[in-house]
C-alpha cells in the first residue's frame, strides 16, 4: 500500500469496537473485513486457546457469542510441517465441548473428538505433529449433540499449514492485505438479538439456517487490497448452508487449492459451489483496479431459498488500491501422487438415511413455516414419491446389509427392487452389484430397522449411517494402517444434501454423487458431496486412533450429525 492510500485509508477510519479481532470500518455503513490474528507456537513450541464467552454486535441489541481467545471466531493458527505443538486449550464455558482440528492428518487421541470432552473449567493438553502438505484447515467443537449449536454460538478458527514448497510458490503470501481468510457463516436472532438456536424437526431434517449472513464475523464487509492477484482462503462454516460463489462482474475465480492443499494447477471457475465444512483457495486478479463482490448466488437446497438468499447477495467488497501487488499466477502448483490400482482394494459401503417420521415431520413444518419458497421446487408429493421409491418402510431407504455390500442395488428390505439407475452406476463405473466384499467387516450394519421400537420417534437418533443412530463407544468397523481402501457413500432414496467428512485422512474422489470429480474437486480433500446419488472416495489412514478414541465419519450438516449421521471407527496396526 502506497503512503497516499494509507492516508486516505486513514482519514476514513471509524471504530467499530464489537467487530471481531477489534478490527475498524472504512465508513459507518459498511466494516472492514476483520481479519483474525496469525497465532504462532511459542518459544517452547506451544500454543494456548482460551474457549470463552462474549458479544458481538449485529443490530441494536449486543449478541451474546462465543469464541477461541476472544468473543467471536478465533485465531488463525499457523503452523509449520514437522512442526511439534503443544496445544493447550482452557475451557471457560459453563458447559462442555472440545475442539476437533478439521483436516490435519493426526491420531485419534489427539484429533478431538467427542470422546475428548473437556468439561467446564478444565484444561486439555493434545500434542499435534504437523506432518502433512501446506493446507487451509479449520478448528471447531465437536461435543455430542452440540455441535450445531456451539458454533452456531460462534466457535471456529482457520488452521494455516505451510511447508518448502507452498514457500517457494509465487503466490500472495502477506497476511490481511493480499492473503485474506472469508469465513462464511449465516445466523438466526431472535427479537431480542441473541442467536436463536433450536434443534426442533425442521432443523433435525434441513438443517439450522438464518437471513444474517456474516464474513469473518462482520456482515457485507470490505477489504482494501493491492492491484494484484488477491488470495481468497474460503471457508464455508454454516451449520447446513451451502453457497455458491461468484464475483459479481462475472471476473473469473482460479481455484488453487480444496481441503487437503494445493491443486496441481489453477483452476478457472465462474462459479465455486462451496459446502459446509469446504475450504477452497482462490486467486482472483485485480489489476483492473475496479472494485466488485463476491456474492453467493441462489442454491437449490431446502430451506435455503428463502430471503436473502434468494438472489445474489454480496458477502464481501473488494476495493483495489492504486499500489501494485502480486502479479504472478503459476502454471503449475502441486505434484498430485498418481491414483493406485483400484483393484482388489477393500470397499466399504455406508448407507445415508433420515427416520420417516421425522422426514415427514420435518417437511410439512418447513412448507407450515416458510411456505412453498423453502422447498427449492421440489413439492411434499415429489418428496414423498422419492422417498416411497426407495423404501415404502423406511423413509428415506434402507437396505439389508447382512451380505456386507453385495447385491445393493437389488437385495433391498421387504423385497426391494431399484437398481440404483442405469446412468448413475456408468457413471460410476460400475454397478453396486458389483461391489467386492474383500472379506471386510462393515460392523453391525442390518439395516431391517433403526434402533427405536415401532411407532416411537427419539429426534436426537433420527438419523442414521447403515441403518444405525451415532454410538460413541462402538465403533462400526476397523481400518488397518497404511491401507487404501474404498470407501462408497450412498445417499440413494434419500433427498437431502450431505457433505460427508472422514477424520483422520485427506481422501481422494473417485466420484461424486454418480459423476467423475470436477478437476477442482479431485485434490486432496476430508468432504465429499452426497446428494441422492453415490459418491466413492479413495481414503488411507496413516495413524493410530483405538477404541476410546475412535475417528469420526459424519455428514456435515451438523444438526444430522447431531442427531445420530454419525459413526466411530477405529485404526489399528
Amino acid at each position: 500500500m502506497t503512503r497516499r492510500d494509507l492516508i486516505k485509508l486513514l482519514s476514513i477510519l471509524g471504530v467499530s469496537s464489537m467487530l471481531p479481532f477489534g478490527h475498524s470500518a472504512f465508513a459507518a455503513a459498511q466494516p472492514s473485513l476483520p481479519i483474525p490474528p496469525l497465532l504462532r507456537p511459542d518459544a517452547n513450541g506451544r500454543i494456548r486457546l482460551k474457549i470463552q464467552q462474549g458479544q458481538s454486535q449485529w443490530g441494536h441489541h449486543p449478541t451474546a457469542t462465543w469464541g477461541y481467545n476472544g468473543p467471536l471466531l478465533g485465531p488463525a493458527l499457523s503452523l509449520q510441517r514437522g512442526q511439534k505443538v503443544q496445544m493447550e486449550v482452557e475451557n471457560a464455558l459453563n458447559e462442555s465441548t472440545v475442539v476437533h482440528w478439521h483436516g490435519l492428518e493426526i491420531p485419534g487421541i489427539v484429533d478431538g473428538g467427542p470422546q475428548s470432552s473437556i468439561a467446564p473449567g478444565g484444561i486439555w493438553k493434545p500434542e499435534l505433529v504437523i506432518d502433512q502438505p501446506a493446507a487451509t484447515c479449520w478448528l471447531h467443537p465437536h461435543p455430542h449433540a452440540k455441535t450445531g449449536r456451539q458454533v452456531a454460538m460462534g466457535l471456529a478458527g482457520l488452521i494455516l499449514i505451510s511447508d518448502d514448497e507452498s514457500q517457494r510458490l509465487p503466490l500472495p503470501k502477506t497476511w490481511g492485505v493480499d492473503d485474506i481468510p472469508v469465513i462464511l457463516q449465516d445466523k438466526r436472532l431472535n427479537a431480542a438479538g441473541q442467536i436463536d438456536y433450536t434443534m426442533d424437526d425442521i432443523s433435525a431434517a434441513v438443517g439450522w439456517f438464518g437471513d444474517l449472513m456474516l464474513t469473518n464475523g462482520s456482515p457485507y464487509p470490505q477489504h482494501a487490497a493491492p492491484r494484484g492477484w488477491l488470495r481468497l482462503r474460503l471457508l464455508n462454516g454454516s451449520n447446513a448452508r451451502s453457497m455458491r460463489l461468484a464475483a459479481s462482474d462475472s471476473r473469473p475465480l482460479y481455484v488453487i487449492a480444496s481441503d487437503g492443499g494445493f491443486l496441481a494447477e489453477p483452476v478457472k471457475l465462474t462459479e465455486l459451489p462451496i459446502l459446509m465444512g469446504e475450504r477452497f483457495e482462490v486467486l482472483v486478479d485485480l489489476r483492473d483496479g475496479k472494485a466488485f463482490d463476491l456474492v453467493t448466488l441462489p442454491v437449490k437446497q431446502m430451506g435455503m431459498t428463502l430471503p436473502p438468499f434468494d438472489r445474489p447477495l454480496p458477502v464481501l467488497r473488494i476495493q483495489p488500491t492504486e499500489s501494485k501487488g502480486n502479479t504472478v499466477l503459476p502454471d503449475q502448483l502441486a505434484a498430485l501422487p498418481p491414483l493406485p490400482k483400484l483393484d482388489g482394494l477393500p470397499v466399504r459401503t455406508l448407507k445415508l438415511s433420515m427416520n420417516p417420521i421425522l422426514d415427514q415431520r420435518g417437511m410439512e413444518q418447513l412448507m407450515q413455516r416458510y411456505g412453498h419458497a423453502a422447498m427449492a421446487g421440489m413439492s411434499m408429493d415429489m418428496h414423498s414419491g422419492a422417498t416411497a421409491a426407495s423404501d415404502p418402510h423406511a423413509g428415506h431407504g434402507s437396505m439389508d446389509m447382512s451380505s456386507a455390500g453385495q447385491d445393493m442395488g437389488h437385495n433391498m428390505n421387504q423385497g426391494m427392487n431399484h437398481n440404483m439407475g442405469q446412468s448413475q452406476n456408468a457413471a460410476m463405473g460400475h454397478s453396486m452389484s458389483d461391489m467386492p466384499n474383500q472379506g471386510m467387516d462393515h460392523g453391525a450394519m442390518t439395516m431391517d430397522a433403526p434402533q427405536q421400537a415401532p411407532g416411537q420417534f427419539d429426534l436426537w437418533r433420527s438419523n442414521y449411517i447403515n441403518g444405525q443412530a451415532f454410538m460413541m463407544n462402538k465403533p462400526m468397523f476397523d481400518a488397518k494402517k497404511g491401507q487404501y481402501e474404498r470407501w462408497i457413500i450412498s445417499g440413494v432414496g434419500d433427498m437431502m444434501l450431505h457433505p460427508f467428512h472422514i477424520h483422520g485422512t485427506q481422501f481422494r474422489i473417485l466420484s461424486e454423487d454418480g459423476a467423475p470429480p470436477q478437476k477442482h474437486r479431485s485434490g486432496f480433500k476430508d468432504i465429499v458431496r452426497v446428494e441422492g446419488k453415490v459418491s466413492e472416495v479413495l481414503v488411507r489412514f496413516d495413524h493410530l486412533a483405538p477404541k476410546e478414541h475412535a475417528y469420526m465419519a459424519h455428514c456435515h450438516l451438523l444438526e444430522h450429525e447431531d442427531t445420530g449421521m454419525m459413526l466411530a471407527f477405529t485404526v489399528s496396526g
